[in-house]
């Protein structure tokens, strides 16, 4: 009985002890990483990194003045010699490692051991990244980042820089426009896609940046984001009208380009290398982005005058997409589907959009329209997003490389405060104003007077 009572007594705190360090695994990780999961990743990589790096063949032979050297001073076994290793820094989602690579060795040998690194020291996964030559890091991710998205406190924010999601290596990931100055954003119903064009306008509402949009849902995605916008359309005959005045614009800027910088004013525009950054900030125009929403809808036609207006804003589009970058024109285009099916001209816009991300879609074909072209490889990741994980996607770029990444949630109304409180900055371009959307006023709340305090009475 004393047995037993001892046993209770000593079982229940430790019990009790794992229950609470499962439920903190589950509901805080990072808490848990922090306190328990990190210590031990790192115990589990001291004690074993030269046998762990051995067994994924990682090592080199010993140079023959340290093998002389180990054999005049010691009687142990000559081993071979893996890279070494850099001082462990602990981060809120991992560890981050740099190792120096032996002669003969190179990063990709260390990227292709990632998965077996992974299940020796614990952790949820390992990225390999290029440091400098002969030197790689190793960072560390200890959970799962993208469960539940907390972007880092310090990020690589800027003008026309917007760390709008995460990366899986727990990264953000910075939408930058003078890097990326186009994109293509994908997915279906409730995919996140809604979410992401949120961060990308709160991001760039308190800069000195006209905000431009099309949106042929009547504006139901854009027309909260009304008191920060320099233009809004709202159906296909509005954007038939919008578009050539952005053309317009672009044309002017060109022009003074041009005269700025000694120019022949009849140089073809295509002819032209320079941009808006290398005239004088006092002479420079305000950066303009346009938001397409369901770009399909401008490629809809149902009469032969509708295809003669769709002819004439996807020709926009792509000038729009060939030559807007050195105007300061940059373009964010949205949508379901996008691909040749669409008509005339979508293969050549899609081709001028430099920047890609899918979130999950209805089929294969559709991933492939967003990634086939750039990283083939993407596409099968593309497609094995879960409709439970809204705001995960998979962003590419020209380059081949990709990652999947998550945008954090944000609430319509914060978005639209976010807004209201920016809408100060918009720009003054003449030729946008009549675009100009109307900003709703907010109704004025009357307090209920039962509520009101009422004063004491004999």
């Amino acid at each position: 009985m004393t047995d037993l009572t001892t046993l209770l007594e000593v079982g229940g705190p430790l019990a009790a002890l794992g229950g609470g360090a499962a439920y903190t695994r589950a509901k805080y990780p990072a808490v848990y990483w922090s306190a328990v999961g990190g210590p031990i990743s790192t115990a589990r990589l001291l004690s074993s990194y030269s046998s762990v790096m051995e067994a994924c063949g990682l090592t080199v032979a010993p140079s023959r003045l340290r093998v002389l050297a180990v054999k005049a001073t010691t009687r142990r076994e000559v081993r071979p010699v893996p890279p070494r290793r850099g001082i462990i820094r602990p981060t809120s989602t991992g560890l981050r490692i740099r190792l120096r690579l032996a002669p003969g060795q190179e990063p990709a040998d260390v990227a292709a051991s990632a998965e077996r690194l992974r299940h020796a020291w614990g952790v949820h996964a390992v990225y390999v990244t290029t440091v400098k030559p002969g030197v790689v890091e190793l960072r560390l991710v200890g959970y799962d980042v993208l469960r539940r998205v907390r972007m880092p406190r310090k990020t690589d924010a800027g003008f026309l820089k917007v760390p709008v999601a995460l990366r899986e290596d727990a990264t953000p990931f910075v939408r930058d426009y003078r890097t990326v100055p186009h994109q293509l954003t994908l997915g279906a119903t409730l995919s996140g896609k809604s979410m992401y064009l949120r961060h990308l306008i709160t991001g760039l509402a308190p800069q000195a940046v006209a905000l431009v949009g099309i949106d042929c849902k009547r504006g139901v995605e854009l027309a909260p984001f009304a008191a920060r916008l320099s233009a809004l359309a709202t159906d296909p005959d509005e954007a038939a009208e919008l578009l050539p005045v952005l053309v317009k614009e672009m044309e002017d800027r060109y022009d003074l380009i041009k005269a700025r910088q000694g120019i022949a004013p009849d140089t073809p525009d295509e002819e032209i290398t320079s941009d808006i950054w290398g005239l004088p900030e006092s002479e420079r125009p305000t950066p303009v982005v346009l938001f397409v929403d369901e770009v399909a809808e401008l490629f809809l036609t149902a009469t032969r005058k509708d295809e003669e207006r769709r002819d004439e804003m996807v020709t926009q589009l792509i000038r729009l997409a060939q030559l807007g970058r050195a105007a300061g024109l940059y373009l964010e285009v949205c949508g379901q589907r996008f691909g040749a099916e669409l008509g005339k001209g979508a293969t050549m816009l899609r081709a001028q959009l430099t920047g890609r991300v899918c979130h999950r879609v209805n089929d294969e074909a559709s991933a492939k329209m967003a990634l086939g072209d750039i990283a083939p490889e993407a596409v099968s990741a593309a497609c094995a997003i879960a409709p439970e994980l809204p705001g995960l996607a998979v962003a590419g770029d020209t380059s081949g490389g990709w990652s999947r990444i998550r945008t954090p949630y944000l609430s319509l109304g914060d978005a639209a405060e976010i807004c209201r409180e920016s809408a100060h900055l918009v720009p003054d371009l003449p030729a946008l104003k009549p675009f100009r959307p109307a900003i709703p006023v907010r109704p004025v709340e009357t307090p209920d007077p039962a509520a009101l305090p009422h004063p004491a009475t004999d």
